[in-house]
């Protein structure tokens, strides 16, 4: 087994552990996220679900605040294990969240019960993305000057 496919596993366990611990009673439907920081740690989240719907919270972003947490600043990949047939892909917000952290590049490892579904970079699930590298001085810079 190589080291890849060693931290692959790891990430698998991790989020698989965590799923089991997920709060959902409206829709019954649980998911872990864990994620391989640049610490070399990796860090797991499940979804929260809360009464009020819109104040819940989903697994990678779980995930990614206990990496911020206990100090990691970067995403290296990200695996999300959720049931049923179809793929568990990040929601729309949860991609803006984890680019915050992650580059184009990042793995995405998309799981079920049955293990490794599909693998995505982070690229693919969030094309043409914006990010923190949009905001920094010189982009700032150069759209003022385009006024």
């Amino acid at each position: 087994m190589s080291k890849s496919d060693e931290l692959n596993s790891q990430l698998y366990v991790a989020a698989s552990q965590v799923q089991k611990n997920a709060h959902a009673p409206y829709s019954n439907f649980k998911v872990g996220a864990a994620v391989l920081s640049d610490d070399g740690k990796i860090y797991a989240g499940c979804n929260v679900e809360n009464a009020a719907y819109p104040e819940g919270m989903c697994a990678e972003g779980s995930a990614i605040a206990m990496m911020v947490a206990n100090g990691g600043q970067a995403i290296e990949q990200i695996c999300i294990i959720g049931d049923g047939e179809g793929l568990v892909t990040p929601c729309g917000g949860c991609r803006q969240k984890i680019r915050e952290f992650a580059k184009a590049d990042t793995p995405v490892f998309i799981c079920g019960a049955d293990g490794l579904r599909e693998t995505f970079t982070l690229a693919q699930l969030l094309p043409h993305s914006f990010g923190p590298d949009h905001l920094t001085q010189d982009n700032l810079t150069n759209t003022e000057n385009d006024k």
